[in-house]
């Protein structure tokens, strides 16, 4: 009997330590569990039409400074019926390599109707769809969009998450007037709670001041 308690606490013990994130590392829903979560590389909806490697629950994980910063934005969404919902945030570098080892295989273009209808895929590289290091992968960066949670539809931003083309862009401006607006308050309200944008994807935004900038993790999501 004592042997098999000694087991079961070694192998919980076991567990628990194989679930604790690097310091400075937090479970994001532990800190905000009110926010929507869509992980799309946790699934098949995705640009490379598969799970990505270093995906294994779709959890997400972020480092305690900017989630302290999503809450913020948060709080000032639920008071208006508004969430946000979060497409993608630390990234594992072998996830990065994944992406590397399928752009390389232009016969590969399963998903190209959907992500990349006008982009030849042996150009990702050049235009920057698809690099060798994400800042993902430094555990400030997220992928997000906002949720009228009285319709629990997102806020039509012109194109889906991950769409590989001008449109994507920030400033791009062919889209409807409610389209603009939509984007608008998405990068105001992200801009004044601590982070910046990036200029190709309406839905990237990285902390100002992030801690661990130039560094690249490759712990696994579980």
């Amino acid at each position: 009997m004592l042997n098999k308690l000694n087991c079961f606490f070694y192998c919980f013990f076991l567990f628990v330590s194989l679930l604790k994130l690097p310091e400075n590392f937090v479970y994001v829903e532990d800190q905000i569990p009110s926010i929507i979560i869509d992980l799309r590389y946790c699934s098949e909806n995705n640009f490379v039409g598969e799970i990505i490697d270093g995906y294994e629950a779709e959890t997400v994980i972020l480092t305690q400074q900017a989630t302290k910063a999503l809450k913020d934005v948060q709080e000032k969404l639920l008071k208006d019926s508004l969430s946000l919902k979060i497409f993608d945030a630390y990234r594992p570098q072998r996830a990065v390599n994944h992406f590397r080892r399928w752009a390389r295989d232009i016969n590969d273009t399963l998903m190209k109707e959907q992500f990349y209808p006008s982009i030849d895929k042996r150009d990702l590289f050049k235009l920057q769809y698809i690099a060798t290091k994400s800042r993902h992968s430094s555990g400030s960066t997220i992928d997000v969009t906002v949720v009228d949670l009285k319709t629990n539809q997102e806020l039509d931003m012109g194109t889906s998450y991950d769409y590989f083309g001008e449109e994507s862009g920030v400033k791009y401006n062919n889209i409807t007037d409610e389209q603009i607006a939509n984007r608008k308050f998405l990068q105001t309200i992200m801009l004044a709670n601590g982070f910046r944008n990036y200029p190709q994807e309406w839905w990237h935004f990285t902390l100002r001041g992030e801690p661990f900038r130039d560094q690249y993790f490759d712990f696994v999501i579980k």
